[in-house]
């Protein structure tokens, strides 16, 4: 399984957040997890312990992104869109081995699969922000 498709699962995972309360969510994961048959248990408990951190560091994580939204509030976000921020504005802020440029990237090929033709440049923009505050 390669990053990117590491990247999607979580995405995948992360998406359900807002439609779950934070006790369900434990069930989420797991469930989604047992949908990657075959997959190697380095991958599975990278994905389960990589969602569980983001969710750990969600207060940080949307206050940075939220930071960085000038005008916007996490609640008109899109879904898809803000699960996508989330997961690059972790890697950004969280993450030393993960070069900035990669995680959003990543995120922004994601957009581009997941969210409509206009999200892509809007979570670039905000991402690059969140770049710039974070590494100065």
């Amino acid at each position: 399984m390669l990053r990117s498709q590491v990247r999607e699962e979580i995405f995948k995972i992360l998406f359900r957040y807002p439609f779950n309360n934070a006790e369900d969510m434990e069930e989420q994961i797991e469930f989604s997890i047992s949908e990657l048959e075959g997959k190697s248990d380095k991958k599975i408990n990278y994905i389960r312990d990589k969602v569980k951190d983001i969710l750990n560091k969600l207060e940080d994580v949307d206050s940075k992104i939220s930071e960085c939204c000038e005008g916007w509030s996490i609640d008109r976000i899109g879904k898809a869109e803000i699960a996508i921020m989330r997961i690059a504005t972790y890697e950004i802020m969280f993450e030393e081995d993960m070069p900035s440029s990669v995680a959003v990237n990543e995120a922004v090929e994601l957009t581009k699969m997941y969210c409509d033709e206009d999200a892509k440049g809007f979570v670039n923009a905000v991402l690059g922000k969140v770049v710039k505050n974070v590494e100065g």
